[in-house]
């Protein structure tokens, strides 16, 4: 069998590797992207994009729920499951022909098939009707993403017990639903359903939800669900489970004893596992370690040529992550920083649950373990002018500094926008400012940005509005 050659071979079509592929097309390389289900990969397919319309349409209908406190009378609104479903999928399908859009008009060969490693070192893929082809490059770039981790007493099956893609794909409206995990999947979820009318319950083994995040936002989103009706469980572990014809019984440990749920459907969201199964790995030097590929600061792993990118090389599994080191490998790849020190990311992380929250760099628990010398600020958006008028003065701002040079070290967002508005701290952490620029800084007003200036005036004791 005649092999295709080309400069670059990328295994993976979601936002790392589809980005690596352009990117690599910009720099003239002879690219081609091997896919072995959606372009788009499971982010556009079936995480982050459909998700968001879910949230949307949960945010919308709050709203509505709360137009009266605008002086608008409206009626009950009424609740089309399947539609909500549908504009889901719908736009997922016409992002994904974006995609491909994309990676035609840059000139990327993209092949539909599983890509795996020979042992020649050539890539094999195999299509769907088993029809396979050999690919070489000098440059190969690993960009599988993850899947749901399963939990051994509950394992999906699609029906009773969902992963987050059973429940983009539910056909109706669960009267009740256990959310077991309380990362970003789960608290997205668990939001969503929670709005539109479902019966939930949170649970999580460690003690507080989004555990991964700063420990005042998270109690703060504790607070707002509990608000909102849901039930959350933490340091609560599942002991046992039934699965029948028409329910899930649920039997948790938590430290004030046992505690059985009887529900409509189970959500497992416990984290994600990278896909390095079935790659041929073997045939390589690629090590891979706790289910993670290691990787040098550019993704170059211990094969030569061979790279590997975003959620395969752990945590924080994250789209904009996976992007961003798809574009530095390729470039180190074709020699634009030559003698360069590797980056070192900055990656910005969002909830998009009610209330949203964001954050980046370091949590007060991190730096106070690292014996730093802090400057806490914090803002209530109840003190903002606009946070007010749209009636979203429910969250804070709270800004870290190292107290002798002013180096933004952290910074926490909850409540409205706060996804939007954390690329503001990125930045300023990206171009080193301290608190001096960032306190020079005009923020137009009204807007909710001006909450972030307030909270760096607090942590030097010169809040204006509090």
């Amino acid at each position: 069998m005649t092999a295709q050659t080309f400069d670059l071979i990328v295994i993976g079509g979601g936002p790392g590797g589809y980005v690596a592929a352009l990117r690599a097309a910009q720099l003239k390389l002879r690219t081609a992207l091997v896919e072995r289900e959606h372009l788009g990969g499971i982010c556009l397919n079936w995480g982050c994009i459909p998700t968001k319309s879910l949230l949307h349409t949960a945010d919308t209908l709050r709203s509505i729920r709360h137009a009266s406190e605008l002086g608008l009378k409206v009626g009950i609104p009424e609740i089309d499951f399947a539609r909500v479903m549908a504009r889901s999928r719908s736009i997922a399908n016409r992002l994904s022909g974006g995609v491909a859009h994309l990676l035609k008009k840059a000139g990327v060969t993209v092949l539909n098939g599983h890509a795996s490693f020979t042992a020649d070192q050539a890539i094999e893929v195999r299509a769907a009707n088993g029809d396979t082809q050999q690919l070489t490059a000098k440059h190969t770039v690993l960009a599988t993403g993850a899947h749901a981790r399963g939990l051994p007493l509950l394992p999906f099956d699609g029906r009773r017990v969902w992963n987050y893609r059973d429940a983009l794909s539910a056909t109706h409206l669960p009267r009740s639903l256990l959310v077991i995990g309380a990362g970003a999947i789960g608290m997205e979820f668990a939001s969503f359903f929670a709005t539109l009318g479902t019966k939930v319950t949170v649970v999580e083994a460690q003690p507080r939800v989004l555990p991964g995040g700063e420990a005042e936002v998270s109690a703060f989103v504790q607070r707002s669900f509990e608000r909102d009706g849901i039930a959350v469980r933490t340091g609560a572990t599942v002991e046992a489970a039934t699965v029948t014809t028409d329910a899930v019984s649920v039997n948790l440990r938590t430290s004030s004893g046992t505690e059985t749920l009887k529900v409509e459907r189970v959500l497992v969201a416990i984290g994600l596992i990278g896909n390095t199964d079935s790659l041929g790995l073997d045939h390589t030097r690629v090590h891979v370690e706790r289910g993670q590929i290691v990787v040098d600061g550019w993704g170059a792993t211990d094969a030569p040529g061979v790279y590997a990118i975003g959620d395969l090389v752990g945590a924080p599994m994250l789209a904009h992550k996976a992007s961003h080191q798809g574009v530095a490998c390729v470039e180190h790849m074709a020699g634009l920083h030559e003698g360069r020190q590797a980056p070192q990311f900055l990656v910005p992380a969002c909830t998009y649950c009610h209330p949203q929250t964001a954050s980046v760099g370091l949590t007060e628990d991190e730096a106070r373990e690292r014996g730093v010398s802090l400057r806490v600020g914090r803002f209530p958006l109840e003190g903002n002018g606009k946070a007010v008028a749209i009636g979203e003065a429910s969250g804070f701002v709270k800004t870290l500094f190292e107290a002798n040079t002013g180096m933004l070290l952290g910074a926490h967002i909850v409540g409205p926008e706060a996804t939007e508005l954390i690329h503001g701290f990125a930045l300023a952490s990206t171009l080193e400012a301290t608190e001096a620029e960032l306190i020079e800084t005009i923020f137009p007003h009204p807007t909710l940005s001006e909450a972030m200036h307030e909270s760096v005036l607090a942590a030097f004791g010169r809040a204006l509005h509090i």
